[in-house]
């Protein structure tokens, strides 16, 4: 089975909301009604790789991840060489071996390759499984964050900014990548401080 590392431009966040709504005119009744976007509309975005980079949560959790990983792949190449090795006996040995012998082997060994099989598709599912509760998590972090933020900062809506966005281009005056990862770090911090409580702080909120 090959390392199975995780993916993890694809994973990130955000808590993406509307972006504008469009000026458009209606007429009704013979009279003109119009309905424009708000012009205090704030907008704001995060670079996802910086913050994943960054982000000593993910750092840590990606780490125990990918040392799971492995260990469940030593796990398996051990046992994928030990059915080699039966196999290759059975092989050799075959013409010493009566008909009876040869035929009860055979079907021992098609069944532990049958459990080897499962045994594999059960190690990539649950390395998928934790993945994808890192992903959940990250997700969860990340945005109730981003809502603390956005309290005190007025921001309406933040956007994620990498090639597999929609976002073309950014300014720098609206990039609050370093404000999200100051402010991650700290949370993450005191968590780690005082696993009991949860911690929402946004100390660093960008004015």
């Amino acid at each position: 089975m090959k390392n199975i590392s995780l993916i993890l431009n694809g994973i990130l966040i955000i808590a993406v909301g509307v972006l504008y709504f469009l000026h458009f005119s209606g007429k009704k009744s013979g009279s003109e009604s119009t309905v424009s976007a708000p012009s205090d509309l704030k907008i704001a975005y995060i670079k996802s790789d910086s913050v994943l980079k960054h982000y000593d949560y993910f750092k840590e959790m990606r780490t125990v991840l990918e040392a799971k990983g492995k260990k469940l792949d030593q796990d398996l190449q051990n046992r994928g060489q030990s059915l080699q090795n039966e196999i290759t006996s059975y092989q050799r040995n075959i013409s010493n071996l009566t008909i009876g012998q040869a035929k009860a082997l055979e079907e021992d060994l098609g069944k532990k390759q049958q459990n080897f099989r499962m045994y594999q598709q059960s190690l990539e599912q649950e390395l998928s499984n934790d993945q994808n509760k890192l992903t959940e998590a990250l997700y969860g972090r990340i945005t109730t964050f981003l809502k603390k933020y956005s309290e005190g900062s007025g921001l309406q809506v933040v956007l994620k900014f990498d090639q597999t966005s929609d976002v073309l281009f950014g300014g720098p005056g609206i990039d609050i990548s370093q404000d999200v990862i100051k402010g991650l770090n700290e949370n993450y911090k005191v968590e780690k401080l005082n696993p009991t409580v949860k911690t929402d702080s946004t100390a660093t909120k960008k004015k």
